[in-house]
């Protein structure tokens, strides 16, 4: 029989992982996006090679927490990344509300609290590697 904790573990790590799995998807696609996270790490003394790990956050992570291997880890890598692209790119709109009452940054903040609920509750039963 299923269990509902390990089937929510198991909807919570698809959504999260396929959603930001998308977003480095498009990076991958897109390689010229590394430049202006390049540029936005060198303007915070920080090296413009470090934007390549974008794709440990966007792609390695998503990958881990989809198929429950290392899922702590792989959520630690998409905590990470989703903490550089607030402060890299959206740290303008941390007060910020949307015309329709939103927080600007909702979609950022699923991100970042979903894989560190993932981080905080691992796996679940339905995984590669559960924990």
């Amino acid at each position: 029989m299923f269990q509902k904790e390990a089937i929510a573990k198991l909807l919570l790590r698809l959504t999260v992982g396929i959603l930001v799995l998308l977003h480095g998807t498009a990076k991958i696609i897109n390689p010229g996006t590394l430049e202006h996270i390049g540029q936005n790490l060198s303007d915070i003394g920080l090296p413009s090679l470090l934007a390549y790990a974008v794709y440990l956050g966007e792609v390695l992570g998503p990958l881990m927490i989809i198929f429950g291997f290392n899922t702590r880890t792989g959520a630690l890598l998409v905590v990470i990344n989703m903490v550089f692209a607030v402060i890299l790119v959206h740290s303008h709109q941390l007060l910020q509300l949307t015309n329709h009452g939103g927080w600007a940054l909702e979609l950022q903040g699923l991100y970042l609290f979903g894989a560190l609920t993932i981080a905080l509750l691992g796996s679940g039963k339905y995984a590669i590697k559960p924990s």
